[in-house]
């Protein structure tokens, strides 16, 4: 079945304001923003590792990582089943969750373990790097699904050289 318009602008109306909820709550003293280790933007403050830190914490790592990844999960898993019964391959459909785990999987990883020890023991600039890779998530969707996804692929391919791409003909015959 197609997506309704409503159904659509609803969604977008529901993920918008729960990243404003999630983004806000810092801002009305639930967690608590600081500057990141090299002081380039803020993030949230995982020095102090307080009741307040590890609750916020926890949940928002499981509404925003534990339960979008197992909804992923479920989705692409029902995706991979009507594609292997039909034949037609047009995506890696496992690629896109690990993605998450390995953009997000990190950070997630990193501010956990500063809830319940102190992380300043580590450098700052390897502090860093599990931001920046988490930062990093929109570009990294973005070559997951373009190249991901064999209509994108060619209608880039196409773009780039001015050539499009012939699928093989398959003989269905029996012989």
């Amino acid at each position: 079945s197609r997506l309704q318009w409503s159904t659509a602008i609803s969604m977008i109306v529901f993920a918008w304001l729960f990243a404003a909820f999630w983004a806000l709550m810092p801002l009305l003293g639930w967690g608590e923003y600081d500057y990141e280790p090299l002081r380039t933007c803020c993030t949230l403050d995982y020095s102090k590792g307080d009741r307040n830190y590890a609750t916020y914490l926890f949940s928002m790592a499981t509404f925003n990582f534990l339960v979008p990844g197992f909804i992923m999960l479920t989705a692409y898993q029902s995706i991979h089943q009507k594609f292997r019964k039909s034949g037609h391959y047009k995506f890696n459909t496992g690629l896109p969750l690990k993605t998450l785990f390995i953009c997000w999987g990190p950070y997630c990883l990193l501010c956990s373990y500063a809830a319940v020890e102190n992380v300043m023991f580590i450098p700052a600039k390897y502090r860093m790097i599990p931001a920046l890779v988490a930062k990093a998530v929109p570009t990294v969707d973005a070559f997951v699904y373009a190249l991901g996804n064999e209509n994108y692929r060619g209608g880039i391919w196409q773009f780039l050289t001015g050539q499009k791409i012939e699928k093989a003909e398959v003989d269905n015959k029996t012989k």
